[in-house]
């Protein structure tokens, strides 16, 4: 976890290292001024040496004046590394996300990546500034005080030690109760984004189910459960300073007792108990300043982790070491294909897939729900990868082609047809980065979606808001149709894409595929009869099995499960007339 976190530091190191330099000679000065406050009581004020005071209080101003300016230099460097770092961990998880296949996907849940990318990132930021800085400053402050105390005098000094162990020890015992709070509490973050993740996007439906009472109350109820956690650490961090102050006081009054017992035996002068009295607050607070970084090095920890599994999170997908870079047809071979979501999973979802389609074809697949149409199509793209057998497009394994090249030629409607924030134009140019307007206005009329643009008063222009929520189910299907079709792929899949979309509008988009990309290979998914019937040929799924492939006057005359879906259709819309 460390190695990868590290390894982000990148361009930063530099301020990473200035940093705690600076914060080491603040260090130094900060030590010194003590020595010579003491000299300046001893050798200035008890002699009458005036000259002596200013000469030590000039130098003190000087060595004062360096320290602050370290101290600025300090700060500004630890800000900018500890930014910079957060800034290269979003980057990094964010790059690695993107090349997740569905099944790395399949493992986070969407809330869990956003507290990853914010909340776990702002607290490791935070620890890393304090681990350049208090981490660096702390320890040296600790040993180069510790150190004077024992050149002015040994015996006082074994109080700052037994001080020193008994603070480390309580300490150590709050960071092993704590750390476990706090590794519960990012869990909990989890579910709470969860929550309003959730109510954000489907608002419409609470709102239109009246259930808005149900939402707040499980929203409070994770952020109850949130709340308790925190609580429950903050108690056991609170115990932090009573000790440290008890400890801090208790210094002061033992220094007080026994120094002014030696000042009177005259082994001990006032500048010297003096410099132990501020040299016993640069030990103690320098170990509350460790106390306060180890604590948030503990919060940290849990989120190190979380950040470090993403980054180290490999893609289940990836190119051969010889990809091919070319697709030559559309054509598909389903070689007894075996699928399952997770690999060791007896419970297949494709079982013994054999099947092949000429480049060309206009394929429709049908079948009930959960019969695995979508796990069917998946496999073409390698969305996943077959568990046993193989998948070829043009007489290729899938798995030797180069991701990028396969996907490109391999267009595929998803069932959620999801369109992005901006214009028409920017949501067709997904599909081709460089696509002309007359390539975008060829596309939505192939999908039937021209119609409708042209009557919205920016035409092309018109701003999509994210989602898609500024237009209707059919008008987002159409253009997302639109969309895959700039592409010119070599296969063409819709999923069910059509659905809503009345049936005439349906045929249209049917008729212009037939006519205007007759050598691209089409599958199409759909519930309606109508939408497949005129298909080259049928694929009839059923739990997760081939149960037929044939024509639509086949399938009325050989398949029970393609004919019973055709009467209960044809049934049902004449009851409807």
């Amino acid at each position: 976890m460390l190695k990868t976190l590290m390894g982000e530091v990148k361009e930063y190191k530099r301020d990473s290292i200035l940093s705690p330099i600076f914060v080491i000679m603040e260090v130094i000065m900060e030590i010194i001024i003590p020595i010579l406050m003491a000299s300046i009581i001893d050798n200035g004020v008890e002699k009458s040496n005036i000259s002596h005071v200013w000469t030590m209080g000039a130098l003190m101003v000087a060595i004062a004046m360096i320290s602050m300016f370290c101290g600025v230099m300090s700060g500004k460097y630890a800000a900018r590394a500890s930014s910079g770092f957060a800034k290269n961990l979003r980057k990094a998880m964010y790059e690695n996300i993107q090349t997740f296949s569905f099944a790395n996907i399949d493992k986070y849940s969407t809330p869990g990546l956003v507290t990853r990318l914010t909340t776990d990132v702002t607290n490791v930021q935070n620890a890393y500034q304090m681990i350049i800085r208090m981490c660096a400053r702390s320890p040296f402050m600790l040993i180069f005080a510790m150190t004077m105390t024992f050149v002015v005098n040994r015996k006082l000094a074994m109080i700052f030690l037994v001080a020193t162990i008994f603070l480390a020890i309580v300490l150590a015992l709050i960071i092993a109760h704590t750390f476990p709070v706090f590794s519960m509490v990012f869990k909990k973050y989890d579910a709470l984004n969860a929550s309003v993740q959730e109510n954000v996007s489907a608002i419409r439906v609470v709102k239109a189910y009246v259930r808005e009472d149900y939402e707040v109350n499980k929203f409070h109820t994770a952020s109850n459960n949130l709340y308790k956690l925190f609580v429950q650490a903050e108690k056991l961090l609170t115990l932090n300073m009573p000790v440290m102050q008890f400890t801090v006081y208790s210094c002061i009054l033992l220094l007080s007792w026994l120094g002014a017992k030696m000042i009177v035996a005259g082994s001990l002068q006032t500048g010297e108990l003096v410099s132990l009295f501020a040299y016993v607050m640069n030990v103690l607070v320098s170990l509350m300043m460790m106390s306060m970084a180890f604590v948030m090095i503990a919060m940290s920890k849990a989120s190190a982790d979380r950040i470090a599994e993403v980054i180290n999170e490999k893609a289940s997908l990836v190119n051969g070491e010889n990809p091919v870079y070319e697709v030559p047809d559309g054509s598909i071979l389903f070689d007894h294909v075996n699928f399952a979501y997770q690999k060791d999973s007896e419970n297949k979802v494709l079982n013994e897939i054999n099947c092949e389609i000429k480049a060309g074809e206009t394929i429709g697949i049908i079948g009930g729900t959960g019969s695995a149409k979508t796990s069917f199509v998946q496999l073409i793209p390698r969305l996943y990868d077959v568990t046993g057998g193989c998948v070829k497009v043009g007489g290729i394994d899938v798995r030797e082609y180069d991701i990028e090249t396969l996907r490109d030629q391999v267009a595929m409607v998803l069932q959620n047809n999801v369109l992005f924030s901006g214009t028409i134009n920017d949501n067709m140019r997904w599909g081709k980065k460089d696509a002309t307007q007359e390539e975008i206005i060829r596309a939505c009329r192939l999908s039937q979606a021209d119609e409708f643009v042209q009557t919205l008063p920016d035409k092309y222009e018109t701003y999509i808001e994210q989602g898609g929520t500024n237009v209707s189910g059919g008008q987002k299907q159409r253009l997302c149709i639109a969309r895959a079709l700039i592409k010119k792929p070599k296969i063409l899949i819709l999923d069910d894409s059509t659905s809503a979309v009345d049936t005439r509008t349906d045929s249209l988009i049917r008729q212009a595929f037939a006519t205007e990309i007759p050598d691209t290979t089409k599958l199409i998914i759909a519930q309606r009869i109508t939408s497949v019937q005129d298909a080259d040929r049928i694929i009839v799924m059923n739990d997760g099995m081939i149960d037929a492939i044939g024509t639509h006057e086949e399938l009325l005359t050989d398949n029970m499960i393609y004919r019973d879906v055709y009467e209960s259709q044809v049934k049902g819309a004449a009851e409807n007339e």
